[in-house]
């Protein structure tokens, strides 16, 4: 007997796993389709179901033609009586429509779309939207939104049409897709269901299990079936990320191959007391959570969050210390050379005056606490000096780049790894350095960052951290004003001023040029020049600086220490400067063409600014043309919280660019077809307890081994060693 392709052979619950390693043509898909859904991404049977409908027509809340008004913007429904091409003058064409519902027309022009004549042949069954106006004492749309339904008489008799995502380019209407996902939908019958009513309850989910709610997103009984099925399909999205998250996040805190730190010895007591600040109470906190962590078997892994200026290094360096102490190395990685010199230069300045007992063994001998460099510059000479220390332990604490995973590893006996603006690294780098583990024993790790992470961001990629907040600003500082400026204003000619002015009072200032997507060579030669012009006019007579990305390390270096030490009053720079460069005495931060910088790159360069207790100053000037970058310019004006910001540029951005900053966000952002943040954090926290809840019961998921395989399909490696039974 031959085998109907739509129906099920084994009649069973099919698992995302299966459906993802069924092909299209495996259902009965034709080979014209399948070459057409490819173009589009869409390869298996999973992928079709979960190409979802992008809106809805429900025909009973159409305006009839008969009662369209002009100046109204309206949707309206019928099927094209005649579709022209036509060419006017100066050669210009446009696509003329007659639209028909019963004895009602509309006429409707489209200008520069020439490829509409093709797809609104006659007979063709549309929706349009758009702003209805008068033309020759006839009404009319131009230009308006088109929903292609299908041919005239082809079955679409619902009072209500899903429409799916088209593309030109693939030949796929909705017209093709909605057949497609129909028979895929016959095919499969019944879904694995992951959750009991009980687990779906709290979000008013009890009776909407995956087969109602895939065949409702997709068949549409009502515009409440299918808001429900969305809810459903939404909360599972969330609802996978979570178990992964939580289950390595279980992972970390049960093993015991790390090192058990001894607290609160009088290493780190020096440190804290020789401060020349009271620390904030969110400092202290942090150093409280973070020795909690040390002093468990347990790896430490988590993230130290904090805005700019907050005070993350000194909480760093306590950690690191509290190594030091039990007779354990430090390491500390930052993304620039610029960046890693400055930590170097503050923790020789903080902890390099520090005490400890001497590795001679002779009683009551101490030597300083040593604190090196290490950089793609340093030389091969310093290098061995350095790998000589670590080993007779002369040397405690390494501060670098990438320099410290490549060759030979230094360390005999490394306790602590503190990575900074740690998204700047990939995983396979942070993996190297945690496995310069001595012994068996694995390393604890504090990654921090001074991009302030949504709240519903953090729960989603970061749910496997503990994590540590600096919200709170060390005493004195004072807020930064922000202005934006128009070009070629009065007002710009005003920052100046004040630059100027600031520069005459003994102050400094950068100027930020203008980002080049994907070209550091234009950005430094545009960089360049506008220091020559800079020096020739607003402030002539003045030492003008220039620091770019392209520059030698040791160049960079030069113009930074030139900076600090105040031989240099203005320095032009591209963003090489946005992360970590610290000198109190700058006060002015003008940032040219500041609409091509994203909200939170402009939030680290104003962040440059403002450390010195006194009064500063941040201008952009932009020429703001789309709606994003007025939100972006906005937000900046109203407020100095990077935290408000990071909730800001998630509502503006949506979550592409914040989840690329970790691997795993990456899949996640990928795998969030109907879920969106922030719109849907009661959906993350509620994911996020169920997560929990099917993992007391259930830690190794045997009794869910559909669940683990879309787990471990979403977050890949980092979650499969989790789940073997």
């Amino acid at each position: 007997m031959e085998r109907n392709p739509n129906k099920s052979v084994e009649e069973h619950p099919r698992t995302f796993r299966e459906l993802e390693r069924t092909t299209l043509g495996d259902i009965g898909i034709t080979a014209r389709l399948i070459e057409r859904f490819e173009v589009m991404g869409i390869h298996s049977v999973l992928d079709l179901l979960r190409l979802y409908p992008r809106r809805l027509h429900d025909r009973s809340n159409i305006t009839p033609l008969t009662d369209i008004e002009v100046g109204v913007e309206a949707t309206v429904f019928g099927s094209v009586e005649k579709c022209e091409l036509k060419t006017g003058r100066n050669n210009k064409k446009r696509v003329e429509v007659i639209l028909r519902n019963g004895d009602a027309r509309l006429r409707v022009t489209f200008f520069n779309q020439v490829w509409r004549q093709k797809e609104l042949a006659p007979d063709t069954e549309v929706a349009m939207f758009g702003k209805v106006d008068s033309f020759g004492g006839s009404l009319q749309m131009v230009n308006p939104i088109v929903d292609v339904l299908g041919k005239a008489g082809e079955g679409k008799t619902g009072r209500i049409i899903a429409v799916y995502p088209q593309s030109a380019k693939a030949g796929l209407s909705s017209w093709d897709i909605a057949p497609a996902v129909a028979k895929a939908l016959e095919w499969v019958g019944e879904f694995y269901e992951p959750l009991d009513e009980a687990l779906r309850s709290p979000l008013k989910l009890g009776k909407i299990d995956r087969t109602k709610a895939f065949n409702d997103i997709h068949g549409v009984p009502s515009i409440e079936d299918h808001r429900q099925a969305e809810r459903r399909l939404r909360f599972d999205e969330f609802l996978v990320a979570q178990i992964g998250l939580v289950a390595r996040k279980r992972a970390l805190q049960a093993s015991d191959a790390g090192i058990k730190h001894q607290i609160g010895g009088p290493l780190v007591k020096e440190f804290l007391k020789n401060l020349p600040f009271e620390m904030t109470d969110d400092q202290s906190t942090a150093i409280s959570e973070i020795n909690q962590d040390l002093a468990t078997a347990a790896p430490m892994h988590r993230l130290l969050q904090g805005d700019v200026g907050s005070g993350k290094t000194v909480v760093a360096l306590a950690a690191m210390l509290t190594a030091v102490e039990g007779g354990y190395q430090s390491a500390m990685m930052a993304p620039t050379e610029v960046l890693a010199e400055q930590l170097y230069a503050v923790a020789s300045r903080t902890i390099g005056v520090l005490k400890v007992p001497s590795p001679d063994g002779v009683l009551l001998s101490e030597q300083e606490v040593g604190v090196r460099l290490l950089t793609n510059r340093t030389k091969a000479r310093e290098r061995a000096a350095i790998a000589d220390g670590l080993r007779d332990g002369t040397i405690h604490i390494v501060i670098g780049t990438h320099a410290l995973l490549y060759g030979e590893s230094p360390f005999t006996n490394l306790g602590v790894i503190v990575i900074d603006e740690h998204h700047r690294f990939g995983v396979e780098q942070r993996d190297v350095l945690k496995q310069r583990a001595v012994a068996g024993r694995v390393p604890d790790v504090l990654v921090m960052t001074a991009t302030p992470i949504p709240r519903t961001a953090a729960l989603l990629i970061y749910g496997d951290l503990d994590i540590s907040t600096l919200k709170v600003m060390p005493s004195g500082r004072q807020p930064i004003t922000t202005e934006l400026l128009k070009r070629e204003t009065v007002a710009v000619g005003a920052a100046y001023q004040r630059a100027r002015d600031e520069v005459k009072n003994g102050h400094q200032v950068y100027v930020v040029c203008p980002l080049v997507e994907d070209s550091g060579k234009i950005e430094a030669a545009a960089a360049t020049k506008r220091a020559e012009e800079l020096g020739n006019t607003e402030f002539k007579g003045l030492n003008v600086g220039l620091l770019h990305g392209q520059m030698p390390s040791a160049e960079k270096e030069k113009i930074m220490n030139s900076f600090r030490s105040k031989e240099i009053d203005v320095l032009v720079a591209t963003t090489v400067i946005e992360v970590g460069v610290d000198v109190p005495n700058a006060t002015v931060m003008i940032i040219e063409d500041a609409q091509r910088f994203g909200l939170a790159q402009l939030h680290q360069l104003r962040g440059r600014v403002g450390r010195g207790g006194g009064a500063s100053w941040c201008y952009l000037i932009a020429d703001v043309t789309t709606k994003d970058a007025a939100a972006r310019m906005e937000a900046m004006v109203e407020t100095t919280d990077g935290f408000v910001l990071a909730d800001r540029d998630l509502e503006i951005r949506g979550t592409g660019q914040i989840f690329g900053e970790r691997q795993s966000g990456q899949s996640i952002d990928k795998h969030l077809r109907l879920a969106r943040l922030p719109r849907d954090i009661k959906y993350v926290e509620f994911a996020r307890t169920t997560a929990e809840l099917i993992l007391d019961s259930d830690p190794d998921l045997a009794h869910h081994r559909p669940l683990a395989e879309e787990v471990e399909d979403l977050l890949g490696d980092d979650v499969e060693y989790l789940f073997k039974s």
